[in-house]
């Protein structure tokens, strides 16, 4: 069997070789579809993996609280504001005020995103985000500061702490200290400068590099003081069970909201989801858009090989009046167009990484390496090869010997 099995891929390399340059050309049809989809499950794997790690580095103890209404609005990666402008949310102080209460609870930290315009003397920073929350918030965000300090109870009032990327643009230096600006008509003077992050994309859904952080009660002034809050961090002290804690957070809101579940709870991996979703999302339509590059690629493969079965009809002939079956006809034309697919998926998945890591220089993570990628790869190419190398297989094995004994092209 295996000896038969070299034959059949032996005849299928030496018919492909005759017509090279449309072997070539139909293969690169299919690298092409191929490349996409990789790159696109590369480059949504590395944020996957970049957020997780994010959660992992607090072993356990973060949850997050959000209100009930989700978006996979793109525009909410990194700046969530556009999309909770045109909603109120369900989470309120007293909600952080409950949470903080229950036993095993570390720290109940909200935050509240404002859309500003930020002036200083010399530049102006248009829709920025300015992030309003409490000294707590170095408990739960992975952060560094490069100068000066974070926000405490002491310097709550027109005080604020900059990203070191909004540093630059406001002030053009990243050692702003005792600099001011102005948020709305309210002035603030900066206290801290939050060192850059390689990685700005983060389940607080805030980039911090270019971010104004103030004090909560200085954020409310800006919705004439009522809070606005997105989100509610919680840390869990070490040695509590952050199932029973997560549960008794979802009674003690459900109650409090009259019985009305508008939130929700999540911790562990789960906390990356929203922002997973949106790439999800994100990519579902990428890869929707690739598998044009396939479909287009697997009508290639079909043309070559219709166009190869009325060449080689008086082979066909031959080969069945020497004693070829049907199914070796169809084994053999499929062979030849499983090359195809196969080669173009190979070249295609190679592609597809190097094309990743191109983009991954001008973005803020790397793509993953996962048997997940390589699987869907073959599936694909291998999946194109027998889909549109069937059609022309069965019409050849279909072939009248006599018929095709007769034909001279």
């Amino acid at each position: 069997m295996s000896h038969i099995l070299i034959d059949y891929v032996e005849d299928a390399y030496h018919s492909l070789a005759r017509n090279r340059g449309r072997s070539v050309l139909t293969t690169l049809g299919i690298a092409i579809g191929i490349a996409s989809v990789t790159c696109i499950l590369a480059l949504s794997g590395g944020v996957t993996s970049m957020i997780n790690q994010q959660v992992d580095a607090y072993s356990g103890d973060l949850a997050i609280v959000r209100p009930g209404l989700q978006t996979r609005d793109p525009n909410a990666l990194t700046n969530p504001v556009a999309q909770q402008s045109f909603s109120t949310s369900t989470l309120t102080e007293a909600d952080v005020a409950t949470i903080s209460q229950i036993a095993g609870v570390d720290a109940a930290v909200p935050l509240m995103t404002i859309d500003g315009t930020l002036k200083s003397t010399t530049d102006t920073v248009e829709n920025n985000v300015v992030l309003a929350t409490t000294p707590d918030f170095t408990k739960v965000a992975s952060f560094e500061m490069k100068s000066g300090q974070f926000i405490d109870d002491e310097t709550a009032n027109n005080t604020a702490v900059v990203g070191e990327d909004l540093a630059v643009e406001l002030f053009g230096t990243d050692r702003p200290i005792s600099s001011t600006f102005t948020i709305r008509g309210q002035r603030f003077t900066v206290i801290g400068v939050i060192r850059n992050s390689n990685n700005p994309i983060n389940y607080n859904n805030v980039d911090l590099n270019h971010a104004a952080v103030v004090s909560f009660g200085q954020g409310k002034q800006f919705h004439q003081s009522r809070a606005q809050i997105q989100q509610i961090d919680v840390r869990v002290k070490p040695n509590a069970d952050m199932g029973a804690v997560t549960n008794e957070i979802t009674t003690k809101l459900t109650e409090a909201h009259l019985g009305e579940k508008d939130f929700t709870v999540v911790s562990g991996q789960a906390i990356g989801q929203p922002t997973n979703q949106l790439f999800i999302a994100l990519t579902q339509v990428l890869a929707a858009i690739a598998a044009i590059s396939l479909f287009v690629g697997g009508i290639g493969i079909m043309n070559i090989m219709l166009v190869g079965v009325a060449e080689r009809t008086r082979e066909i002939g031959i080969r069945k009046a020497v004693g070829a079956s049907n199914g070796n006809i169809v084994t053999q034309f499929l062979i030849e167009a499983l090359m195809i697919s196969f080669i173009g998926g190979l070249l295609g998945y190679f592609a597809g990484y190097v094309f990743a890591f191109i983009a991954s220089t001008f973005l803020y993570f790397n793509p993953t390496f996962t048997w997940v990628t390589a699987a869907a790869a073959a599936v694909m190419a291998l999946g194109v090869g027998i889909l549109f190398g069937l059609f022309p297989a069965l019409k050849a094995a279909r072939k009248d010997t006599i018929e095709s004994l007769r034909q001279y092209h």
